[in-house]
């Protein structure tokens, strides 16, 4: 550090100033008053010239004794100075030597450094000989992508005195350092400024730390739109059952979460048979045609057999080096592809097939994304499944209600016809002036007679109804009776059977009896009818 780039001496204080400089001066004038008055004197009298002498020896003598404390006093003044000077050179060699900040002085018209703490040295890698040497040599720290910006601002700091800028420096080493750097100007009584100087701050630290808080926040916005796209997926899955719509908005959603050319819904049609249930590619190509959609067999794609097999999520950022990637049919042109299993209630329904024409374009944050979403499509395909089936079944169950309903019309009309043709036969059997009767088939228990039967046998209804024919001894011989009943029951109706009869009365009537089978109040029974044989025929009796 040279002379100029020293503090300054100790001045003397303004009123010491005045004081010192008053004190000669008076003497002087004192002894230029007292020569006068002595050369004037030489012409008047001898005694007051002598006198005069005297007064002038005496005013030489206390001048030169004013003169000689002045000079004692300002001696040890300058001694005071020159300590204090020292001092304070001492202060600010050990403060630049100990501060972790650079010191710097420069030139503001070379640009030129002056003086540098040895702080330079272990923040830029360099030494303080170094830059002494070549007092330009600080440029060559500053790190390129900066340099022509901080000669501008150092530039400008010339003129305004101040400079305040971060930037980078690059160690010998090559390690990148940020440094903070203020100046400040020193000017003369002129207002010029003589001299720039300012300190240097190794913030390094504090960059990676920021560096680190823009990275986690970069982080923490990228999953809280990764969480939104997938809340907003998960809701529009929700929004239609049908498996068109959800497959569509499963590959539209997956196309804001992972950048893709082609992605697919595979799902398995039995066996070894695969088939692109969905599918879409991005950007969209203009359908020209409808064509059919991919199917193929696993067991011709050995990679695919095994995906499936262990039902696992795969990666491969370069299909160029996955063997066996040539067999997988209509996914060839894919260079890097990635797929996830769909699972629902621990069932595999498929996998989610996504692919880029690009290598090294898929990444394990999209295998991740793209694992997330598979969470709620595989529950959107479960439930667009169930409801199909339930569309299925509710059709059918449409239709078969309808055939119900016409049955029931049917029913209801034959209902009708039967109440009709019951009134009638009703109305039939108890006007008739022949006899009827309805029993029961296997016990002959009488469920119904008309008034024809009780004129004819002597009973009256009431006391017929729940006893059997054997109750009442009616047939004479009760094996004409199981006779007729076998006939019945093989399915042929008896006609004018001749038979013997019992009354009330123990009468015995000659009877013509004819039987059919019928179904009365739920049991199998035999309508009878019986008149009178006026004329005995014995080849008719049975």
């Amino acid at each position: 550090m040279g002379p100029a780039d020293q503090p300054g001496r100790t001045p003397l204080r303004p009123k010491e100033q005045k004081r010192w400089t008053a004190a000669p001066l008076v003497l002087l004038v004192a002894s230029a008053v007292l020569l006068v008055a002595v050369l004037a004197a030489n012409f008047e009298s001898q005694q007051l010239v002598v006198t005069l002498r005297i007064s002038l020896t005496v005013a030489t003598l206390v001048f030169a004794l004013v003169a000689a404390d002045m000079i004692r006093k300002l001696w040890k003044r300058e001694k005071q100075t020159v300590s204090a000077f020292e001092d304070n050179v001492q202060d600010f060699r050990e403060m630049s030597e100990h501060i972790q900040e650079i010191f710097w002085i420069l030139d503001p018209r070379t640009k030129k450094a002056t003086f540098v703490n040895p702080a330079y040295e272990t923040i830029t890698g360099r030494s303080c000989e170094s830059l002494i040497d070549e007092p330009s040599s600080y440029v060559q720290a500053i790190h390129p992508e900066d340099r022509s910006r901080v000669l501008t601002k150092l530039a400008a700091a010339a003129q305004s005195g101040h400079f305040d800028e971060s930037f980078r420096i690059v160690r010998p080493d090559g390690e990148v350092r940020w440094v903070w750097v203020h100046g400040f100007p020193r000017k003369d009584v002129s207002g010029k400024i003589i001299r720039l100087g300012g300190t240097a701050l190794d913030i390094t630290g504090q960059k990676k730390a920021e560096d680190q808080v823009a990275t986690n926040l970069a982080k923490a916005k990228s999953a809280w739109a990764e969480a939104e796209a997938l809340r907003k997926a998960t809701l529009a899955l929700t929004e239609d059952l049908h498996m068109d719509s959800v497959l569509e908005t499963l590959l539209c959603s997956l196309a804001e979460l992972v950048p893709y050319t082609c992605a697919r819904v595979l799902v398995p049609e039995g066996g070894p048979h695969w088939l692109a249930l969905g599918e879409r590619s991005c950007p969209e190509v203009p359908k020209k045609s409808p064509r059919a959609p991919l199917t193929f067999i696993a067991d011709d794609c050995p990679l695919f057999q095994r995906v499936w097999s262990e039902r696992r999520r795969l990666l491969i950022p370069d299909t160029r080096n996955a063997e066996g990637w040539e067999s997988f049919a209509g996914h060839q042109h894919l260079l890097s592809w990635l797929c996830v299993p769909l699972a629902a209630s621990e069932e595999l329904l498929g996998f989610l097939s996504v692919g880029h024409i690009e290598p090294n374009r898929l990444a394990e944050n999209d295998l991740r994304r793209a694992e997330l979403l598979a969470i709620p499509a595989a529950a959107a395909i479960q439930n667009a499944r169930l409801y199909s089936t339930a569309e299925m079944y509710g059709s059918e169950l449409e239709k078969r209600l309808g055939d119900l309903e016409k049955a029931e019309r049917a029913l209801d009309q034959s209902e009708h016809v039967r109440r009709a043709s019951e009134e009638k036969f009703e109305k039939i059997f108890h006007s008739s002036p022949i006899a009827f009767s309805i029993t029961t088939l296997d016990k002959g228990r009488f469920l119904e007679v008309n008034t024809a039967f009780e004129i004819r046998y002597g009973y009256s209804r009431n006391e017929v109804l729940g006893r059997t024919v054997e109750d009442l001894r009616i047939w004479e011989n009760p094996a004409d009776r199981r006779l007729l009943v076998s006939q019945l029951k093989q399915g042929g109706p008896v006609r004018n059977a001749v038979t013997r009869l019992r009354v009330k009365s123990g009468e015995i009537k000659l009877t013509a009896f004819s039987a059919d089978r019928i179904q009365f109040d739920g049991e199998t029974c035999i309508l009878a009818v019986s008149e009178d044989v006026s004329i005995y025929d014995p080849k008719r009796i049975h």
